[in-house]
């Protein structure tokens, strides 16, 4: 339950902090930041995203003490740079995230799947330097309309693209061949 309520509120992240700034001031929405750090920090083992609840804390206090918005916009980064850490990662030290994901699915993963798999988990890597940069960018230098746009809406957007298209692509360029037949 918490793992579902830790993804629900960082998805609407932006839209409350969007809709939160034109109701108060920015010291009260630390407060939102600091309990999604909290629920991250209690519901994970995984040591990228422990740092990931100390980088928020950490933001939340800035903005609690300078009360200023601007690290309440800089969460999506950090959740893009713990996703390329734990992506990259695992490029690092195998097997990649996607080929843990596949095997869930298919356990006796062939070696042209796990290259396959490394190659899709580079992907994306890439994936998650265009969107951090994006939602730095958006948080530096975008209205906070644009920025909630963004990172609230167009990056999950984003997402589903490359999902959907990987997805489109295995099942249709990449056939076995005893299905081509």
């Amino acid at each position: 339950m918490r793992t579902v309520l830790l993804g629900l509120l960082t998805a609407v992240y932006p839209l409350l902090v969007y809709f939160g700034l034109g109701r108060f001031e920015p010291r009260y929405l630390a407060l939102l930041l600091a309990g999604l750090a909290l629920l991250r920090a209690l519901g994970s083992a995984d040591r990228f995203w422990r740092w990931a609840a100390v980088a928020a804390l950490l933001l939340a206090a800035v903005t609690a003490f300078a009360n200023t918005a601007l690290p309440l916009k800089l969460y999506p980064v950090v959740v893009n740079a713990v996703l390329l850490l734990v992506f990259g990662a695992s490029l690092l030290n195998p097997p990649s995230a996607i080929e843990r994901l596949a095997r869930l699915r298919e356990p006796n993963l062939d070696a042209a799947g796990v290259a396959y798999t490394r190659r899709v988990t580079q992907l994306w890597c890439g994936f998650f330097v265009f969107n951090g940069s994006a939602a730095l960018a958006t948080g530096l230098w975008a209205s906070d309309a644009l920025w909630a746009l963004y990172n609230g809406l167009i990056s999950y957007g984003l997402i589903g693209l490359l999902l959907g298209g990987e997805w489109l692509w295995r099942q249709h360029i990449l056939k076995p061949a005893s299905k081509v037949r």
